[in-house]
């Protein structure tokens, strides 16, 4: 019997590391909930554990139909994906059920979906086709101001959904676009405004527009012979400046009251330590407590007594930390990595455009959940919402992180085939 040429071509250190990752999380999950008392089974549908390992078994009955996929599709199709999805996030803003202060979820009997979640792939999808045309340059402003639009569109609806958090993650989409020639000033000011923003809650505004005030002419000073920069040198100062004093609106009108709070404990982590500021606290101390070992599987004091909410979901890593230690967190950690790092070689290897920029997209979507999520549990970020992925609870991320990187794969196994076709 020959051997099936694609299973020879599909990166199979990748697929291991998605199941490691997977399993690992599964086993996690169960931990989380785990009561002595009762001993559950990891197979039992009641909990947790047991509705996850139903949206393992589906999750890789959806890969291999991806693979069945014939790979033109994806880029065939981007476009109509990508207004489906766009038409079911604005259909959601009607019709959508509410979860914890987030109108984002679709109800299918017991279950929920998250449309969101699956917007990114599709936006993904959309950026990387635009990208694929003939002449596309991000040096030039329409080419720059359509890729933004095509991201900031799925952003602005989930915003107004109620989930900011899933809404910062389009962000990350920033990634494959400097990858493609995007001037690397827009990321500086990208930096540049966020830094600002964190900077004006600890800083007086008058102060820090004092600054960019003495900056601005000394950078006019030094480059008065050169007239493009002095444009560059203007119009980010305009930006900036308008980026200092948005902040109270942003904080006053834009978020909610609960996000407000957890912006400010991050400046402040004991300006409400047993409100707002009790799932960091206690997500420290169950991380700290797992010291270099970790107290054992099973064995979590902290996840015992329901000292974290969320520790399924939001805050799997504290399960991690406290019951496998620094060695355990390391090992989850180099998985990660060692899953990014491969992405990057396989989308740097792609022979066209479009696979690049798509698997660029789901480095830049896995990078951005990852970092986000491991930085809110130790107390280095705001408290958004963010699932770590392939290990939270939940049949949205992991189906939506399914999708996104199978179907990487699948380009990357007929790359070759690109050539064939030009």
């Amino acid at each position: 019997m020959r051997p099936d040429p694609l299973s020879q071509k599909i990166d199979w250190t990748s697929a291991l590391l998605f199941g490691s990752l997977v399993i690992a999380g599964w086993l996690n999950i169960y931990a989380a909930e785990y009561d002595p008392e009762i001993n559950q089974s990891i197979f039992d549908f009641s909990t947790s554990a047991g509705r996850q390992f139903i949206w393992i078994l589906t999750s890789i009955v959806i890969a291999f139909v991806i693979f069945f996929f014939d790979y033109k599709f994806f880029d065939s199709f981007a476009y109509i994906i990508y207004g489906i999805f766009m038409a079911l996030l604005l259909f959601i803003l009607v019709g959508g059920k509410e979860v914890a202060g987030s109108k984002s979820w679709v109800g299918i009997g017991a279950f929920g979906l998250q449309p969101s979640e699956f917007a990114k792939f599709a936006t993904a999808f959309a950026l990387a086709k635009f990208l694929d045309q003939p002449n596309r340059r991000l040096t030039d402003l329409n080419t720059l101001l359509i890729a933004f639009a095509i991201i900031i569109l799925p952003m602005a609806m989930t915003v107004l959904q109620g989930d900011t958090g899933t809404a910062m993650v389009f962000a990350a989409l920033v990634l494959p676009m400097f990858r493609e020639g995007m001037p690397p000033l827009f990321i500086v000011i990208g930096f540049s405004i966020l830094a600002i923003f964190l900077l004006t809650l600890l800083v007086s505004q008058t102060v820090i527009l004092a600054g960019i005030a003495i900056i601005t002419l000394l950078a006019l000073g030094l480059n008065a012979r050169r007239p493009k920069r002095l444009l560059y040198i203007v119009a980010s100062t305009i930006i900036v400046t308008l980026a200092v004093r948005s902040v109270d609106f942003i904080l006053t009108d834009v978020l909610k009251p609960h996000q407000q709070k957890r912006v400010l404990s991050l400046i402040n982590p004991n300006i409400d330590p047993l409100g707002i500021g009790w799932n960091v606290t206690q997500s420290k101390i169950a991380i700290g407590s797992g010291g270099f070992g970790g107290k054992g599987f099973l064995e979590g004091t902290q996840t015992k007594f329901d000292f974290v909410p969320e520790q399924t979901t939001d805050f799997i890593f504290c399960t991690i930390g406290e019951e496998h230690g620094w060695i355990g967190s390391i090992i989850m950690l180099g998985l990660f990595t060692g899953l990014l790092l491969r992405l990057v070689y396989l989308a740097e290897r792609q022979k066209s455009t479009f696979s690049r920029v798509f698997g660029f997209s789901v480095v830049g979507i896995i990078f951005f959940h990852f970092t986000v999520n491991i930085a809110m549990t130790v107390g280095l970020f705001p408290v958004i919402g963010i699932p770590l992925p392939f290990f939270s609870y939940g049949g949205s991320s992991l189906w939506a992180f399914t999708i996104l990187l199978f179907s990487f794969l699948k380009l990357d196994a007929h790359r070759m085939q690109v050539l064939q076709r030009w």
